[in-house]
């Protein structure tokens, strides 16, 4: 049984993407027939002066706070920090990065796995020492994630394409045979038309990877050039042809917007 602590760097996912993850997704993750979620921290801003003086912004953030806790997670505080120049320009600074190196290394004693929440590649030196002390380490971010940050991890996986974590527009049909995914292309024959995108699912809390088939004409898009171009997301619906002996495919097919 893999002993696992989930880090999240808030702010960096929020601005990437990531804003409304569903935190009981990722303990799900954590916890599954391998593996047990020994420790699940949060790390994110607040903006104190405003919320003394703003209740409608402090019921939200202190709301969003309670929703982290009853999913197990603690909540690692950085209070925004205004800074004045000469010439009166304001900056704020709020950025915990020193605080979740800082608390993974000294837990990652008792860990053996590490899913860490994030595309900032200041992260890439407390990637490599968590693994040399024997931890495995698995990245998932959204947009604008660092290339090394990506090769350095164990794995890498965009938080897009684990199932639930972000909701997809149009998904909230009840019918099983209509359920909207997200996934990226496999193989593409563009002389044909048609290919295999690779999307996931979970199974006892575990991603398990399947291909589906699908075909330009099912698409949105009015370029086939997306389609090879790689680490491109792609949105779509997975149902059965009765017309090909209800073979699954993907259909109204989109591409997901960056930014």
């Amino acid at each position: 049984m893999l002993k696992t602590a989930i880090y999240v760097d808030a702010e960096n996912i929020k601005m990437s993407g990531g804003y409304g993850m569903r935190y009981d997704v990722l303990v799900g993750l954590a916890n599954n027939p391998n593996s047990v979620m020994l420790r699940a921290n949060c790390y994110l801003a607040e903006d104190l002066e405003r919320t003394q003086r703003d209740p409608d912004y402090r019921q939200k953030v202190y709301s969003y706070h309670n929703i982290l806790r009853q999913c197990g997670f603690k909540i690692i505080k950085k209070y925004v920090r205004r800074f004045k120049d000469e010439d009166g320009n304001i900056t704020t600074k709020a950025n915990a990065d020193m605080d979740l190196a800082i608390d993974a290394l000294l837990q990652a004693r008792n860990l053996d796995r590490i899913i860490l929440l994030t595309g900032d590649g200041d992260f890439l030196r407390l990637i490599i020492a968590l693994q040399n002390m024997g931890c495995r380490v698995e990245v998932i971010g959204f947009h604008n994630v660092s290339k090394e940050l990506r090769e350095v991890a164990d794995s890498y996986i965009s938080g897009f394409l684990v199932p639930g974590l972000l909701p997809i527009a149009g998904s909230n049909s009840s019918d099983n045979s209509d359920q909207w995914q997200r996934g990226t292309v496999a193989n593409f024959n563009q002389d044909r038309g048609f290919g295999f995108f690779r999307y996931y699912r979970l199974q006892d809390n575990a991603l398990q990877s399947e291909t589906v088939f699908f075909h330009l004409s099912k698409s949105t898009l009015a370029s086939d050039h997306c389609f090879q171009e790689p680490h491109r997301i792609f949105e779509f619906r997975v149902v059965e042809n009765p017309a090909n002996n209800n073979r699954s495919e993907a259909l109204d097919i989109r591409l997901l917007k960056e930014g």
